[in-house]
């Protein structure tokens, strides 16, 4: 790792031991742990609800430091996921040195680890959302050649009450996107969230306001988005989940709330949790050719994700008011399709940085001087219809399966015909095309429903298992919510109430 590289990493053990987390040893931790005075470790590990739970550990000396590190500890299963019983729920939870970073909550100098879940066998729990992310990145890679990297827009909104805010400033009712201080009131929130989330690993590409504020009789709502950058399936998952829980932390200190929640009310933004993807193939990218081509795999890769979209709704939109979100005119996608640049798709291909937009520097600047580089390589395509109530590992695993379904296809290139659009759909002009193009579920029912059709797609090469499937569809249909959003409307206490049982969703 170059040195200036270890110089502006946020985090203090890269500082430290100069070397990327990727390359971090048991021994590594030790000597940070030692020479930096840290006095506890905390064990972090995901529970059923998708939040991250916490074990704490006074250390004693180092024979305990090492034993803890090498040997992780056991957990109650049944008290963190419901479909494990009494009888036989020990589990192990190990820690992921590369995960490791300093607390920045803590009075006592403590260095925190997100951990895996390991069975009585000692081998990786076959229900583990984790491992299943795993496995269908194996596979995809094994099957097909092609591995996937990924990264999430994480939008949230902040909750206070109204006397917080200073009102000679207002901001304009749904007009907050990449709106500045001092018409945004919570800036200061984010960019504290985002260096805490560096400082603890996180690769963060950007943030800034967004689309939502608005004020009811008690409170201000302000919604803002942290993005991160691609990287690996895992590291992505592990750092949108760190993420997640810093932002919460910042929120409990500034005194207000944080919400994840797809939905906070009708008529107003909801929060996506975008996912950007980026095909590879021996290192490098696969999802553009040079001079910003589209590859015909990355179409592939798109159309296999498009053809099971119904069923990775079951991962990526798990509660009744994912389904009050996913509406027209709102930004969020309602039909299967993908297209270039358009935010009414429910795959979109973002502006790229190839062929003349090389230039564009050189016009800003005109005393650049450096030799001009293609940029293609930043390339993604963003499947736009999760939200914070998505089990993120599973997300992706649906997104790799979806992924090596494509490739494999015999249609796929027809089919990436079939299903572009190149205009707004949503626009009464071009309700012919819309009407040409499938729906995606309107409710947890109609998601259960499409991974019912598609099971067999998921479980080959035995990626997942089909209890944990069923278990999935049971969990969904027992919301009851079939035709959820006609039954509420007009009716907005009962909306208030629904939204309320979810607000900490994820």
């Amino acid at each position: 790792m170059k040195t200036s590289s270890v110089e502006l990493n946020p985090n203090r053990l890269v500082q430290y031991l100069k070397k990327p987390a990727s390359e971090f040893t048991k021994d590594d931790i030790i000597k940070f742990v030692k020479d930096n005075g840290i006095k506890m470790l905390t064990f972090r590990y995901v529970g059923g609800d998708s939040r991250l739970k916490a074990l704490s550990f006074i250390i004693r000396n180092e024979e305990h430091l090492d034993n803890v590190l090498s040997t992780g500890e056991r957990v109650d299963g049944s008290s963190l996921f419901k479909y494990i019983e009494a009888d036989s729920s020990d589990l192990y939870v190990v820690p992921k040195y590369r995960t490791a970073f300093v607390n920045p909550f803590e009075e006592i100098p403590t260095l925190d680890l997100l951990c895996s879940y390991f069975d009585k066998d000692g081998n990786p729990l076959a229900s583990s959302a984790e491992n299943i992310m795993k496995k269908a990145h194996a596979v995809l890679k094994e099957e097909t050649g092609y591995e996937l990297n990924a990264m999430a827009e994480l939008e949230y909104y902040i909750i206070s009450d109204k006397e917080m805010i200073d009102t000679d400033f207002p901001a304009v009712d749904q007009r907050g996107y990449h709106e500045a201080g001092p018409f945004t009131k919570f800036d200061q929130l984010r960019k504290d969230a985002m260096l805490a989330i560096a400082e603890a690993g996180g690769t963060i590409k950007y943030g800034h306001s967004e689309v939502g504020n608005f004020t009811d009789d008690k409170y201000y709502y302000e919604q803002n988005e942290i993005e991160f950058e691609t990287t690996s399936l895992e590291d992505a998952a592990d750092r949108l989940l760190i993420g997640k829980w810093i932002l919460r932390m910042l929120a409990a200190q500034y005194g207000v709330s944080v919400s994840y929640a797809p939905k906070i009310t009708v008529g107003k933004a909801g929060s996506g949790l975008h996912i950007h993807m980026k095909l590879l193939k021996d290192g490098k990218t696969a999802t553009v050719e040079n001079g910003g081509k589209l590859t015909d795999a990355a179409k592939k890769a798109i159309v296999g994700c498009l053809d099971i979209a119904g069923s990775i709704t079951a991962f990526g939109n798990t509660i009744p008011t994912s389904y009050l979100r996913l509406v027209p005119h709102q930004e969020a996608p309602t039909n299967i399709c993908w297209g270039d640049r358009n935010r009414s798709a429910l795959i979109r291909v973002p502006l790229g940085w190839s062929g003349e937009a090389s230039k564009m520097i050189t016009i800003a600047n005109p005393n650049y001087s450096e030799e001009l580089k293609e940029h293609y390589y930043k390339q993604t395509y963003e499947f736009r219809a999760a939200d914070g109530s998505a089990d993120i590992y599973l997300l992706l695993a649906g997104l790799c399966v979806g992924t090596r379904h494509g490739l494999q296809m015999d249609n796929s290139l027809e089919l990436a015909d079939k299903l572009y659009i190149n205009v707004n759909i949503f626009k009464e002009e071009h309700k012919d095309r819309l009407a040409q193009l499938e729906h995606l579920p309107a409710s947890c029912y109609e998601s259960a429903q499409a991974l019912k059709k598609q099971k067999d797609i998921f479980m080959q090469y035995d990626v997942f298992t089909e209890g944990m499937l069923d278990g999935i569809i049971s969990n969904l249909e027992s919301y009851n919510d079939y035709q959820l959003s006609e039954k509420l409307y007009g009716k907005n206490e009962e909306i208030r109430k629904l939204v309320d049982n979810y607000i900490h969703i994820g």
